[in-house]
C-alpha cells in the first residue's frame, strides 16, 4: 500500500509505516503524478480532492485532518468509490475559545470586560462549534440567539430565529457555517451588503468559519459606514492572498488559526487514523503518543477564557508579515485550549 501524507499534519509521522510505503509532502507537492499509484491520502484544506487530482489514480481512501470539508468533492468521491472523510468537531473547542477570547480581548482593551454579560450573541450556524459557543455563553449568563435553518427544518423552529432577527437584536454576530454555494441554504456571502444594512445595534462581526461567508467588499463598506462596531477576522476570501484593505480595518485579524490548538490537532490526527484503521480492516488501534481530552470543560468566568488566549499576539505577526499567510499557519505555535 502507498500512503501520501501532508507533512504539516502533526503527530502522524512514523505511525503509518507498518501498513505501507509512506511519503510525506507539502501540500503543493501532492500532485496528480504523485498520487497516481497511491492508495490512501492524508491531507489538509490546501489539497483539493477532485478529478483534477485523482482521475486515473488508484486512491480509495482520503482523510482530511480538518473540520472543514469544502475542499473535497464528495460527489466525485462517491461516483468513483473513494471513501472520503473529515475530522468533524476536532477543533471545535479551539474555535469557540477563539471567538469568546477575541470578544473578551476587545472589551478588556476598553476596560469593559464585565459588560460581556450585557451583550447578546447571535450564533449563525449551530453545529460543532456553534453549540460550544452557545454552551459557554449560557454558562456565563450571556444571552444568545441561534440561527441554523437546516437544523430548524430538521428539528423544528423552536429555539431558532431568523437571520433578520440576528441582524436586528445581536451585539455580537459570529458565523459558524460550512461554505456552500448551492442548495436550499447557501452560505456564500451570507453576510452581504443587505445583511449589514439590516444590522441595528452596530454589532461585533466574527468570521471564524470560512472567508467567503462574509462578502469582503460589503464588510469593508460596513466598517467605513459605521454599521458595525468591530471586526474579528480569522477566515478570509482569497486565502492566502488576503485583502490588505480589510486587514488594515479589522480590530482583530489572524491567519486562519482559530482552530489551531494542540488538543485539536491531536484529535484530528487520531480521528483520521481511526477512519483509516476501520476502512482497511486493521484489527488494532493505531495510536499516537499524544492524547487530548474529549470532555468539554465548563467555564465559570469570562476571565477563564480571556486569559487562555491572546489574539493580539497572532494579529501582530500577521500585520508584520501579511505575505507570509501560509507560513504563519504552517508553523503556528499551537496553543492550549480552555481548561
Amino acid at each position: 500500500m502507498k500512503i501520501v501524507v501532508d507533512d504539516k499534519i502533526p503527530f502522524i509521522r512514523g505511525v503509518l509505516e507498518p501498513f505501507g510505503e509512506v511519503t510525506y509532502l507539502p501540500a503543493e507537492g501532492i500532485t496528480r503524478k504523485v498520487v497516481a499509484d497511491a492508495d490512501a491520502l492524508f491531507i489538509r484544506t490546501r489539497t483539493r480532492i477532485d478529478g483534477d487530482l485523482l482521475d486515473g489514480s488508484r486512491v480509495r481512501f482520503v482523510a482530511t485532518a480538518t473540520i472543514g470539508l469544502d475542499h473535497i468533492n464528495f460527489d466525485y468521491c462517491r461516483q468513483h468509490g473513494i471513501f472520503a472523510t473529515n475530522a468533524p468537531g476536532c477543533n471545535a473547542p479551539a474555535v469557540a475559545q477563539y471567538v469568546l477570547a477575541s470578544v473578551a480581548a476587545l472589551l478588556r482593551r476598553e476596560n469593559r470586560l464585565n459588560d460581556i454579560h450585557r451583550l447578546t450573541f447571535g450564533i449563525v450556524g449551530v453545529g460543532h462549534v456553534g453549540k460550544i459557543v452557545e454552551k459557554w455563553c449560557r454558562q456565563l449568563d450571556i444571552p444568545v440567539l441561534l440561527n441554523d435553518p437546516p437544523r430548524a427544518e430538521a428539528e423544528g423552529s423552536e429555539g431558532f430565529v431568523s437571520l433578520d432577527e440576528i441582524a436586528a437584536k445581536a451585539d455580537v454576530i459570529t458565523f459558524h457555517t460550512p461554505l456552500t454555494r448551492d442548495g436550499k441554504y447557501p452560505s456564500w456571502h451570507l453576510a452581504d451588503a443587505d445583511f449589514f444594512a439590516r444590522c441595528k445595534r452596530r454589532p461585533i462581526i466574527v468570521n471564524a468559519a470560512r472567508g467567503p461567508v462574509t462578502d469582503t467588499d460589503a464588510l469593508i463598506a460596513a466598517i467605513d459606514s459605521h454599521k458595525i462596531a468591530a471586526t474579528v477576522i480569522d477566515c478570509w476570501e482569497g486565502e492566502p492572498h488576503i485583502s490588505a484593505e480589510l486587514l488594515r480595518r479589522a480590530d482583530i485579524a489572524t491567519p486562519h488559526i482559530a482552530g489551531y490548538s494542540l488538543q485539536g490537532k491531536i484529535r484530528a490526527t487520531t480521528m483520521c487514523l481511526d477512519f483509516f484503521r476501520q476502512y482497511f480492516g486493521i484489527e488494532h488501534p493505531i495510536e499516537i503518543a499524544e492524547k487530548a481530552p474529549m470532555q468539554l470543560p465548563d467555564v465559570t468566568s469570562i476571565e477563564q477564557i480571556a486569559d487562555s488566549y491572546d489574539p493580539f499576539a497572532d494579529m501582530r505577526l500577521l500585520l508584520d508579515h501579511p505575505d507570509d499567510f501560509e507560513n504563519l499557519r504552517d508553523f503556528y505555535n499551537l496553543r492550549n485550549e480552555v481548561n
